[in-house]
């Protein structure tokens, strides 16, 4: 064997799988929390607006600038012939102080909004977490529909086998196994798409085998007035008008400030004067008076914009208010919706489903029968699944409400 075919054979066994290496451990399966957890660190929406913190950061250095003096030479051809000069702006009516008040205040808005950001980012995860847990329950549905499916099509050929039924029932019975095994499929692939949503929230590979435990269970209403309160207090959106208020009355101090003029002094060492002087010097103090503008308008937009906050924040909370009534209400109701299928119409469905089955084996009742409980049992399923996806979806609407706010 000559050298390139050496070093393909040498490639091909290093590539090559060997028959006892250990398969990949799975991931264990992580609890909501855990996934709230993973989004705050990884999550690269929240990376992105974390870096605002700099922006801000800059902010308020710039604010803390002084202004530079001026220095000035001049030649002139009569004397004095030369003059060196030198300007420097005072600012008075504290206009450095309430400056860089306002980029404080900004940068505790950007702050504000960081926090709704990540509290968007975190009913987005939340989301995503119900949608696999859900497509976890409904693949579970569709392979119990399959087993039944399956079963019904196992007796319908072993009847046939010792002439019990006609053909058309093996027929039959496996037109509605090819039907229970595509529900699964479809499942399977929803199962998939719902793990890459997740996935790419907390910051993990789209295609890692991420499981989650089911908590559907243990997850409970929160009491109006609780969920109310919390919401007035803690809401992301009200917190951002609140410092967009607060800056708004920042900047309006400033501009206020902004009315009264600064004096400009001016120092200047002179010479070539002769036969007067050889060296002098003169001194001048400059400001400007307030005929034709005194920077009222700022004042207003800036006065303007706090009361048109006000009042959206006003606005936003009674909004808040609604909608974190309704969605409580909405979820009790799906609460108790989804436990009445869990505890009553699924097992009472189970035990048709296996009466049905064992009634058509032992001949006592036809295969119309079995497929009519077997479609039955698949729209109990579906119903129950909406259900519970329908009191998930009202548990996320209910956070958001309480988090970021009504849509």
């Amino acid at each position: 064997m000559g050298c390139p075919g050496l070093l393909l054979a040498l490639l091909a066994t290093i590539q090559a799988p060997s028959g006892d290496q250990a398969p990949p451990v799975p991931e264990a399966p992580i609890t909501l929390q855990e996934a709230l957890a993973l989004a705050r660190a990884s999550n690269p929406t929240l990376a992105a607006a974390r870096l605002r913190r700099q922006v801000d950061a800059g902010g308020i250095e710039v604010a803390r600038e002084r202004p530079n003096p001026e220095l000035r030479y001049e030649r002139a051809k009569e004397t004095p012939r030369d003059a060196l000069g030198l300007t420097q702006l005072l600012e008075i009516g504290g206009k450095r102080d309430r400056r860089i008040a306002a980029a404080e205040a900004a940068a505790r808005t950007g702050e504000a909004e960081l926090a709704q950001a990540e509290a968007e980012v975190l009913s987005d995860v939340q989301r995503a977490f119900f949608a696999l847990a859900g497509d976890v329950r409904g693949l579970q549905a569709a392979r119990e529909l399959r087993d039944l499916a399956a079963r019904a099509q196992t007796a319908a050929a072993d009847r046939f086998e010792v002439g019990d039924v006609s053909r058309l029932d093996v027929l039959q019975s496996e037109l509605a196994l090819d039907q229970a095994d595509n529900e699964a499929t479809a499942f399977e692939g929803e199962l998939r798409a719902a793990r890459a949503d997740l996935n790419a929230l907390v910051g993990r590979p789209v295609e890692a085998p991420t499981s989650v435990i089911d908590e559907i269970d243990v997850i409970t209403v929160p009491d109006l007035a609780a969920a109310s309160s919390a919401a007035l207090s803690a809401n992301a959106a009200l917190a951002v008008l609140d410092r967009q208020v607060a800056e708004a009355e920042s900047r309006a101090a400033l501009a206020r400030a902004q009315r009264v003029p600064d004096p400009t002094l001016e120092a200047t060492v002179t010479h070539g004067a002769e036969p007067e002087f050889d060296w002098g010097y003169r001194a001048a103090v400059a400001i400007s008076i307030p005929v034709f503008t005194r920077h009222n308008g700022q004042v207003r937009i800036e006065e303007a914009t706090t009361s048109w906050l006000r009042a959206q924040r006003e606005a936003l909370a009674q909004r808040i208010q609604a909608a974190v009534a309704a969605a409580a209400a909405r979820a009790a109701a799906q609460a108790e919706q989804y436990r009445r299928y869990r505890d009553a119409t699924l097992p009472r469905s189970r035990e048709v489903e296996t009466m049905a089955e064992e009634s058509y084996r032992s001949g006592q009742s036809n295969l119309v029968a079995l497929l009519q409980a077997l479609q039955a049992a698949r729209e109990v399923r579906a119903q129950a699944l909406r259900s519970a996806a329908d009191y998930e979806a009202a548990l996320t609407e209910l956070q958001r409400a309480m988090t970021t706010g009504p849509k």
